[in-house]
């Protein structure tokens, strides 16, 4: 066996070399070629194409490809090894296969659906369904134009015993920096299948913690980009994060892939760049303050909710209603005449508005209507019987003209708002009372922030359909393609509003149910965005395999999904094991002399110290509130000079220790997490603080410490070999 693994090293190595030989030698080649300036078309074109295949080759020069697929076709004679890389390379000389295959090219699919066997496979490619046999599947590791390692996951050749997941476990077993990374090496096969999905479809995605739904979908738009590129273009996509952190945090994905230009925003940046408002900063956090800080725990969540409400698709109905009674009445009463013995009646005017401008949103409707008022203005000027009375009529046409435009509505979507909520006074046509679809509790909470000039993430939604049933999708294009990732935290509204601003339903919606701790403005189900779209448009996934975490840690905090979530849908961990985790009482460990003598305190302290001195890159504290993550950043702050307090203001995830609420850490991972406070009074019985505990526990990829003080939560589960109590012996006093 050893022989034959060091036949196959050699083998790549071999083939390693000569590859790298061929990119320094064409790069070299096209460097030599100069830069083409000049303005005729096909030099142009040509130059761009040398450029292009400069970037690319400057790319691969380091590590050129991550697999290996030896595949026959049912047609050929013989079978070929095809190399497959981040980016795909021709040879300089015609060949029957490339240097490198694009990981996104048909043929590149199996080296991700196969998992093992004799029979025949099959891909999809442009020409057709293609057959053949697989013999080998082979990983390699190339770092720095060095080859590191080389694992056959499959070899028809060979009686020994593979292990699929032998190099997958390799590669989760890498420390985490402060970015999120690609995983073309180890894409598997329910997440090609995810990838590789068909573009005109609401793709809902439902992830346990873990399962790489964030990344899987960035490898998405890289392939929608190579698969439709006649189609869909970088600059008409758009990812929408929880928040500017966590796009910070996603950053380099894409670029590792190739792809750049692809727009990634926060919704309420989206939307109030589209509105043209602002949303306070403050109002954020109050919010969050309000549903995270209380001592009592989170407010009962109902229908009537606000933010719950605002959320709905029956606000939607509200607001239609409300632009058609504007329409109705938009055109003010009376003829309209610019000065005496010129009249435009009144049944010509609605004319115009009803029938011959009929197919535009009001405020487009209303600008036509006025442009040809205006033009008819200008030809009863030209009947004028002399230069004086022409100089009286523009006077008082033009004062006439300003007044009537001024009888119509004012079609301002922050306006409108106010009036369906009652925060202004209402058109006379419109009931006095308010529309009986409004809560009173929702009614009576939005007209108190809208009087005093206070706007609500909540309230963008309404606000975006208000501007596009005015303006329609006035200056902007819709995106070929949208990712909403953490979309458990969206409402349906929110997604009933992106429908209209991109083309085909194209959307992949990933989140975790089991992680919605802002339930009061997100789903609670998948069905209540699911039901958006008609059963052809739309599509269901679920991921259930965790990759982020060890056996023992996924084993733990499945026990908190079963018992405190009581969800169906649990993780299924890679054989990956590390370290039990540590229930750690407070008050095992001495203070140090000259420092806080609070056991909380101290026993943080230990446990940084603990895990940072430790090959990990990332050590983070999570803790139940941000008033009790800032106060612990203040305390431990001289000890340890890089420890980061993150509390939703920062743009940059830094790495290294960081401390924070449990709530401000969905979306990151870490090497290691010590959960303070993870007692029955900081974490109640209710489902949702079982699901700020799953979410804290399922941060970390190596390392897990609960530290608490008194009783656990019931659904703590102690028993089993994942979970082991006090301090390593190094550790503890």
């Amino acid at each position: 066996m050893e022989d034959n693994f060091q036949s196959a090293y050699q083998e790549e190595e071999d083939r390693l070399n000569s590859t790298l030989t061929e990119i320094d030698s064409t790069l070299e080649r096209l460097r030599s070629i100069p830069v083409y300036t000049g303005h005729d078309y096909t030099e142009q074109v040509l130059e761009d194409s040398r450029e292009q295949r400069r970037q690319d080759l400057a790319k691969l020069r380091q590590e050129p490809y991550f697999g290996r697929l030896d595949f026959q076709g049912s047609d050929e004679d013989d079978r070929k090894a095809l190399y497959i890389g981040k980016i795909g390379a021709d040879r300089e000389q015609v060949s029957d296969r490339p240097l490198v295959i694009d990981w996104r090219a048909p043929v590149a699919s199996l080296f991700y659906s196969f998992t093992g066997g004799t029979e025949p496979v099959t891909y999809e490619a442009p020409e057709g369904l293609i057959e053949g046999l697989v013999y080998l599947k082979r990983n390699v590791v190339i770092r720095k134009r060095i080859l590191e390692r080389v694992a056959d996951t499959y070899n028809r050749d060979s009686d020994a015993p593979v292990v699929s997941d032998e190099f997958l476990v390799y590669r989760l077993g890498e420390n985490k920096d402060n970015r999120l990374r690609d995983i073309v090496s180890t894409i598997q096969e329910e997440q090609d299948k995810i990838i590789r999905a068909v573009k005109n479809t609401a793709l809902i995605i439902q992830g346990v913690a873990g399962s790489g739904k964030t990344t899987v979908a960035l490898h998405r738009l890289a392939f929608l980009l190579y698969q439709y590129k006649d189609q869909v273009s970088a600059e008409k996509m758009i990812i929408f994060a929880p928040n500017r952190m966590f796009l910070d945090y996603i950053s380099d994905v894409l670029p590792e892939l190739g792809v750049g230009n692809i727009a990634q925003s926060t919704f309420p940046d989206w939307a109030t760049e589209v509105l043209d408002i602002t949303l306070p900063e403050q109002n954020t956090a109050e919010t969050l303050n309000r549903w995270f800080e209380s001592a009592g725990g989170m407010p009962e969540i109902t229908e009537e909710t606000p933010s719950r409400f605002k959320g709905s698709t029956v606000l939607m109905g509200v607001i239609e209603s409300a632009v058609r009674q504007l329409e109705t009445g938009a055109v003010p009463e009376g003829d309209f005449s610019p000065w005496e013995g010129a009249v435009l009646r009144r049944s010509m005017i609605l004319r115009w508005h009803n029938e011959e401008y009929a197919p535009y949103p009001p405020l487009k409707r209303k600008e036509r209507v006025m442009a040809r008022i205006h033009r008819w203005i200008e030809m009863e000027l030209k009947k004028s019987p002399s230069a004086a009375a022409l100089k009286d009529r523009k006077k008082k046409g033009a004062a006439r003209e300003k007044a009537y435009a001024a009888k119509w509505p004012k079609y301002d979507p922050l306006m409108i708002y106010k009036q369906i909520f009652r925060a202004v006074k209402v058109p006379e046509d419109w009931p006095a009372e308010a529309p009986e679809q409004i809560p009173q509790a929702v009614l009576k909470e939005t007209a108190k922030d809208l009087k005093k000039g206070i706007l609500r993430e909540e309230d963008l939604p309404p606000l975006l359909y208000i501007h596009y049933l005015l303006s329609g999708n006035e200056g902007g294009e819709r995106f070929d393609h949208i990712v909403i990732d953490e979309a458990q935290d969206f409402s349906p509204f929110q997604i009933a509003v992106l429908d209209l601003y991109v083309k085909g339903h194209s959307f992949t919606i990933l989140g975790d149910l089991s992680q919605g701790i802002h339930a009061y403005k997100g789903v609670h189900e998948w069905d209540e965005m699911q039901s958006l779209f008609a059963p052809e448009h739309t599509a269901y996934h679920a991921l259930t395999r965790s990759y982020r975490s060890t056996m023992e840690i996924i084993e733990f905090a499945n026990g908190i999904l079963s018992s405190g979530v009581h969800s169906p849908l649990l993780a299924v961990p890679v054989f990956r094991s590390g370290n039990p985790v540590r229930l750690i009482a407070y008050g095992e460990v001495q203070p140090k002399a000259g420092k806080s003598t609070d056991p909380r305190v101290s026993a943080v302290r230990t446990a940084l110290e603990a895990l940072s001195g430790r090959e990990y890159r990332t050590v983070a504290v999570l803790t139940r509130s941000l008033r009790e993550a800032a106060e612990l950043h203040a305390e431990l702050a001289a000890d340890f000079a890089d420890l980061h307090l993150i509390d939703g203001s920062m743009t940059q995830y830094l790495g290294g220790l960081s401390v924070l609420p449990v709530y401000l850490s969905k979306g990151l991972e870490f090497d290691a997490v010590i959960l303070a406070d993870a007692d029955a009074d900081h974490y109640g019985a209710a489902a949702w603080d079982a699901k700020l505990m799953y979410v804290g526990c399922t941060r970390a990829l190596h390392e897990l410490w609960l530290l608490h003080s008194g009783e656990l939560p019931a659904y703590v589960q102690m028993t089993g070999e994942e979970t082991i109590n006090g301090w390593p012996e190094s550790s503890g006093s």
